[in-house]
């Protein structure tokens, strides 16, 4: 992954990464977790540091995995590439991923403009094309604005992905969010289901792209309903741990005051809504498994944790979700590699055992 060297006016290339150690040279098993990744525009960037420093790390195997938006990129792309060559294969299928976004954004005119670079590190807020684009969307439809219903991701997607092997992958049990557009119902497709189209659906924002039709039903984001679902892992694997990545903040250190301070902050309540709810209800069903007033023999406890780094991403406004330029896309990316490091040193003891989230403080 290439980065702009500001200092020199060159172009500064990522140091070599370390191959992912694997569990025979460790000399124990793996840690079996699932893996859960929220949506959100080229922020997902964030999420491919985190996979890419706990795939280095060796012990831990991802069972399942699920994902919203962004997150069903990551998400879909992490299976192919377990499933064609392992851990390293999944290493380096992500990076081609992220690194085709980034090459393909060169030419974009959503650059952050100098102004944009004094105030974050990521927003496109003063960029007059985006502040074009914002106006036009509210009064124009993507059918009118976009009538080919072009996206930027299909033939990256299509290209790197076979989709009629990733349907035969045993391996890694594979689960895309979406919201049908006219029954207002989730949709998950598993692995046997996945295609272009289905993740394609998975990442229909609604003001930017026309409903995608799969089977004769009409999807859009599938952040409204589940970002990212989690129910899936906990019925659909006979995995107890759950990892959620998490990009969206949660809390913010103030309130919003300004129209688009205003409009960001609906964006991620909204893309939030479905997580807490989900949350809450493993909450209640951990605390009577634990006081024994369900038989955990037939009630699953669920051990959660959480990555995410609300801090830097309450500093992000929705405009930096559209900010694909190949500096940003290393700085999420970085930033997602510590925040692993992180939680690889604090927590990895208690996967298997309890969770390292405390999910009333979290998220009640």
């Amino acid at each position: 992954m290439k980065t702009t060297d500001h200092a020199s006016g060159g172009a500064a290339v990522a140091e070599p990464r370390a191959p992912a150690a694997t569990s025979a040279a460790k000399g124990r098993e793996p840690k079996r977790i699932n893996v859960a990744l929220q949506g959100g525009g080229s922020h997902g960037a964030f999420a491919w540091g985190v996979l890419d420093r706990l795939l280095e790390d060796g012990r831990i195997a991802v069972d399942g995995v699920s994902g919203t938006s962004a997150g069903a990129m990551n998400a879909t792309v992490l299976a192919y590439g377990l499933h064609k060559n392992g851990q390293q294969g999944a290493r380096d299928m992500l990076d081609e991923f992220w690194r085709r976004i980034g090459d393909s954004a060169r030419m974009s005119p959503l650059q952050p403009t100098w102004l944009d670079k004094l105030m974050s590190p990521g927003n496109i807020d003063f960029n007059p094309l985006w502040m074009g684009f914002d106006f036009l969307s509210r009064v124009l439809s993507p059918y009118q604005l976009n009538p080919t219903n072009w996206h930027p991701l299909r033939d990256v997607l299509s290209d790197l992905i076979d989709f009629d092997s990733l349907r035969r992958c045993r391996h890694t049990k594979l689960f895309l969010c979406a919201t049908n557009v006219k029954s207002g119902r989730i949709k998950v497709f598993d692995t046997s289901q996945v295609s272009l189209e289905a993740v394609l659906a998975s990442a229909c924002l609604p003001f930017m792209f026309q409903a995608v039709e799969v089977d004769g039903e009409y999807y859009w984001d599938g952040g409204y309903m589940g970002n990212p679902p989690i129910y899936p892992l906990i019925y659909g694997t006979d995995t107890p741990d759950v990892l959620i990545i998490q990009i969206n903040p949660v809390e913010i250190p103030e309130v919003p005051t300004t129209a688009r301070e205003i409009f960001d902050r609906i964006n991620t309540l909204s893309f939030n809504s479905s997580l807490m709810r989900e949350m809450r209800a493993i909450h209640f069903v951990t605390k009577l498994i634990d006081q024994g007033h369900l038989d955990p023999a037939r009630y699953k406890r669920v051990n959660i944790h959480t990555v995410g780094a609300g801090e830097e991403m309450a500093r992000l406004g929705v405009s930096s979700k559209l900010n694909a330029s190949s500096d940003f896309l290393f700085h999420l990316y970085q930033l997602g590699r510590s925040k692993a490091e992180a939680w690889l040193a604090a927590s990895f003891d208690k996967v298997g055992r309890e969770s390292s989230t405390d999910i009333a403080g979290a998220f009640l």
